[in-house]
């Protein structure tokens, strides 16, 4: 498992191909393997899904269409040998000089692999019933799903033993020495001076790098460039002790996984907005939730409470605006 941070790989395509081909590199083709490709089939996606056809060579490939939707071509061996990729070239371009893609010409595959002629057989899916693969819809389920897959992760912190829910802020976290774990944010820049305040009260990948992490000072230690690494797991930066030089981290990574952990990780996913603004037993001020900030900054947003169980009030008559 690797973590790339980001719910799209639109901005860094690249290093989501090193990462697809750093995860392959790892199968070991004793057994079946199913690939699950996202859903960005438009545009630079379908060209993206092409470099990925193209660097896995699969033996099947399964496309399911969109009804009413005609869009996408069928990806036969053929038109993938042909077409050009976002990073690859097709056949025909295989001896033309491309201008203008910079860094992309410096892409490379590993010796004896032939990503010219895929041979794969195609089953084609064409659904019947209306709306089906709507992309819109998808998005608003995925930020849903993926919510409750964070929330289903930490509660893995709760102990079985207990029948109440224990906030997050009642565990004790681990203690980690600034010196002891890299850190590194992956989808923007942030200057040195502001790192802590990026990192408090964040979601981390707990990542796993084999160079040996090495600070002159008491830390904190920072990554130029973003790894493409092992990640055993998630976790919450609960707090920042900078007395100390400590991260506290709620994880509920086992011990023996822990002792592997060099990195963190710091990606564009937010923790669900009601673990923050829904914290029981508080008095006062909720921890990391504030009013007082400048929203008209750029990037600044508000946490909103959702009203539950309000419907779309129904009238049994038509309007005619016109």
């Amino acid at each position: 498992m690797v973590y790339y941070g980001q719910t799209s790989c639109e901005q860094d395509t690249e290093r989501y191909l090193d990462i697809v081909k750093y995860v392959f590199s790892c199968y070991k083709k004793e057994v079946p393997l199913v690939i699950n490709t996202m859903g960005w089939v438009k545009g630079e996606g379908l060209l993206l899904l092409i470099d990925i056809i193209r660097l896995l060579s699969p033996s099947h490939v399964v496309q399911m269409d969109v009804c009413d939707w005609k869009a996408m071509p069928p990806l036969t061996p053929e038109h993938v040998h042909f077409s050009a990729g976002l990073h690859t070239k097709g056949k025909q371009q295989s001896k033309c000089k491309q201008l203008g893609v910079g860094g992309m010409e410096s892409w490379k595959y590993s010796e004896g692999e032939d990503m010219s002629a895929p041979q794969h057989k195609l089953l084609y899916v064409h659904p019947e019933f209306p709306r089906a693969g709507l992309a819109g819809e998808a998005r608003v389920h995925s930020g849903i799903l993926r919510d409750m897959s964070i929330l289903g992760y930490l509660g893995h912190l709760q102990s079985p033993d207990i029948g109440a829910v224990l906030p997050l802020h009642s565990l004790v976290p681990y203690q980690v020495p600034f010196n002891a774990v890299a850190l590194r944010v992956i989808h923007t820049d942030v200057a040195p001076s502001n790192i802590m305040y990026a990192v408090n009260a964040s979601w981390v990948g707990l990542c796993c790098i084999p160079e040996e992490v090495r600070c002159q000072s008491d830390g904190p230690v920072l990554l130029t460039q973003t790894p493409v690494c092992d990640c055993l797991g998630f976790g919450i930066v609960r707090g920042v002790d900078m007395e100390k030089k400590l991260y506290h981290i709620l994880t509920p990574v086992p011990p023996e996984n822990l002792r592997l952990v060099n990195c963190l990780l710091l990606g564009n996913i937010a923790i669900p907005n009601c673990v923050l603004v829904g914290q029981q037993g508080i008095e006062g001020e909720i921890p990391y939730v504030t009013s007082d900030y400048n929203y008209s900054i750029v990037g600044s947003g508000k946490l909103r409470k959702k009203k539950q169980h309000l419907k779309r009030r129904e009238f049994p008559f038509e309007c005619d605006y016109t």
